[in-house]
């Protein structure tokens, strides 16, 4: 699946405001005034103050052309190949037609799709009305967005008719009967066809315009009027729901990140990429929710708080041993509490005597900066908090810190460059360089003595991005504190919102739409961008979720890795050579401890099932293919258990997620455990010259 799909269809339908049920045949949708003066502002702006310096002509257009294909048909299930070319001749006019805000082309691009939507759904249909059978040798490729487009009608037909059994395996698999199944089915392709049915020229304005400005970068988009309430909604996380944020793919609603402290990423159960298929206000009653508008969607799983939303989900590849799982969720309000930063002490065992490692895990980086503007001396923020629980008795002589940051997308800069203050003397802590080469250093002024100064860890993963990279690189490039994990995310760059109607667009009774746009990139000290490549950890751990596929790194036009100059700096080296012990010790814990080994089979295991995106549409090898799956998931929970002194799972309808050892967290403590030693054996000969 190309991640960049994804970021486009995160904007496509995700606010769009919903006509009357019922409607049999839909009018033309044309471009309204409002969409027009919209096209030209955020070409402008594009243009003119995108930190990548791209001329918006012939080229531009011909890739956007193309982009915007793959934002209405991102799995290739509608459009053929004559299709594409149909307007090919329009190719290289697309640029005039935005400056100009005509946009004939992108709207017109838009009905032959909803036709193709409409034929498609009655072929499905026909489908359901023939039977279907689950026996032969046939297979289905569940990710098609590298796929060629279809030759023909026909071929459309032999892709669909092997969509249509899949989709109906996938639910005779999770016990359902036929008759259940084909009423499921037959509401899904009839809504996918009615949903476009209910577009305006708003709808269709946010697919083509984010698909233009995702040839800039894939963090670029136009956010409609909507779209931009419901961003808001989100910042301030005032409504109560599960905690995440969801996209467009395709006919598919994901969930394109979980936030820190909700529903959603507490249970474990979820992650970023899986599809949600179904949603109930009970177990015994969820409702299919494929080819639904977004807006539709969230409105459904949101709810009162404390009450329950069930969910089912199919994870991002549907491998042959993937299963469409249901997943129970309590409503909640995210409050600043559960964002916070969390402290515990693990304990480590060592011939001389046991180890206490300090964790602190910070969810995000995090900043109360209305109690801050307010002159509150006591407002809470990442830094703060994390002070306080460094001089709390709790972590009072402890041996080694840990700070925890998998799963921590960023959040404010500021508090990432202050609390790289707690850890080091002085300095700058991160470059930020625009698009007219001014570059800009931020450090840290506090000057105050560091507030830790024992050995340091970082523990990140492909989920730690932006804020969290900026902290993870400056503790390495300073030699402060060993960083642990897997390579993170990737994204160095910086954006900013700007309303429309700054520009004039829309009037009192028509509000205007927001661009996102791109206007910086980030720069280690060392002067390396964190863009694309991220921070890669000095000691590399397995693991079992990490997916590249969800990176910078396989994002569609991302902004490249680069160098500028060096920040003025000085190493620290507190680890003085001892990486290289470090890691032969990490080693011989990978190759001889069962619940390392678990994890690291279990990754590789995930690893292999993601790269099969064929199935087979028989259901006795699909029966078999997931059996394999399950037995060898629940071998790895179960080594694990045993290392850790628990009793075995007789199923995995057993396990219960919050309950499943922290392996790669006992690990790094060991790994911290391992550098005091070394530090105080270092000590101990400099002592004794």
């Amino acid at each position: 699946m190309r991640y960049a799909n994804r970021l486009t269809g995160l904007f496509a339908g995700l606010i769009l405001s919903a006509a009357p049920a019922g409607v049999l045949a839909a009018e033309p949708i044309e471009p309204g005034a409002i969409q027009q003066e919209s096209a030209q502002v955020v070409n402008q702006l594009l243009s003119r103050y995108h930190y990548n310096d791209r001329a918006s002509g012939d080229d531009l257009s011909r890739a956007a052309y193309e982009a915007y294909f793959d934002a209405l048909d991102p799995q290739r299930y509608y459009f053929t190949r004559e299709d594409i070319d149909a307007f090919a001749d329009r190719r290289t006019r697309l640029d005039d037609e935005v400056s100009t805000g005509r946009l004939e082309t992108a709207y017109a691009i838009f009905e032959r799709y909803r036709e193709r939507v409409q034929a498609r759904s009655d072929y499905a249909l026909q489908l359901l009305d023939q039977g279907l059978g689950f026996e032969g040798d046939a297979t289905f490729q569940t990710d098609r967005s590298e796929a060629d487009w279809a030759t023909s009608e026909q071929g459309l037909d032999r892709l669909w008719k092997r969509r249509v059994t899949h989709d109906a395996l996938k639910q005779k698999l999770s016990g359902r009967d036929m008759d259940a199944i084909k009423e499921s089915l037959r509401g899904r392709y009839e809504r996918v066809a009615r949903t476009l049915d209910q577009y305006e020229a708003e709808d269709v304005f946010q697919t083509f315009m984010s698909a233009w400005a995702g040839e800039y970068d894939p963090h670029s988009s136009y956010m409609s009027p909507r779209r931009s309430e419901n961003f808001d909604i989100n910042m301030r996380l005032s409504l109560e729901g599960i905690g995440a944020l969801l996209g467009s793919e395709g006919d598919f609603v994901e969930i394109v990140e979980l936030i820190p402290g909700g529903p959603a990423a507490r249970s474990g159960e979820l992650s970023a990429g899986d599809r949600i298929v179904g949603v109930g206000q009970s177990a015994d009653d969820i409702e299919d929710v494929v080819g639904l508008r977004l807006g539709e969607v969230v409105d459904m799983i949101r709810g009162p708080k404390d009450s329950r939303v069930h969910l089912q989900i199919l994870p991002p590849s549907e491998a042959a041993g993937s299963t469409q799982d249901t997943i129970t969720l309590t409503r909640s309000t995210i409050e600043l509490e559960e964002q916070a930063a969390q402290a515990e002490v693990r304990t480590v065992e060592r011939d001389a005597g046991t180890r206490r490692i300090g964790v602190i895990e910070i969810p995000t980086f995090y900043a109360d900066i209305a109690a801050a503007n307010a002159g509150d001396d006591d407002y809470r923020s990442t830094t703060r908090d994390v002070r306080d629980l460094i001089d709390s008795k709790q972590l009072e002589g402890i041996d080694g810190l840990i700070i925890d940051l998998r799963g921590n997308a960023g959040g404010s800069l500021d508090e990432a460059v202050r609390l790289s203050g707690l850890f080091i003397d002085d300095g700058p802590i991160v470059q930020v360089h625009r698009r007219n080469g001014e570059r800009r250093v931020l450090d840290d002024e506090t000057g105050n003595a560091p507030a830790y100064d024992g050995p340091l860890g970082v523990l990140v993963d492909g989920r730690s991005a932006s804020a969290s990279e900026i902290f993870a690189a400056a503790m390495q490039d300073y030699g402060r504190g060993v960083i642990m994990g897997d390579q993170t995310f990737g994204k160095g760059t910086v954006q900013t919102l700007i309303n429309l109607d700054r520009f004039g667009v829309g009037n009192e009774d028509t509000r205007s739409g927001r661009l996102k746009l791109t206007i910086a990139k980030f720069y280690r000290i060392n002067g390396n961008s964190t863009q694309m490549q991220g921070v890669t950890p000095d000691l590399e751990m397995p693991y079992p979720h990490g997916n590249d596929a969800m990176s910078e790194r396989a994002a569609d036009n991302a902004l490249p890795w680069d160098t500028i100059q060096t920040a003025d700096y000085r190493r620290m080296n507190r680890l003085n050579g001892m990486l290289g012990e470090l890691q032969r010790r990490h080693e011989r814990r990978l190759r001889e401890a069962p619940a390392l080994r678990a994890v690291s089979d279990e990754a590789q295991r995930m690893r292999t099932a993601r790269e099969e995106t064929r199935v087979s549409l028989n259901e006795a090898e699909r029966q078999a293919a997931m059996d394999r799956q399950a037995e060898a998931r629940l071998t790895a929970i179960n080594t694990q258990r045993k290392a850790y002194g628990q009793e075995p799972l007789g199923d995995l309808s057993e396990l219960d997620p919050e309950a499943v050892p922290d392996v790669l967290l006992d690990e790094s403590a060991e790994i911290i455990a391992d550098l005091a030693e070394l530090r105080a054996d270092e000590g101990a000969r400099i002592a004794g010259n």
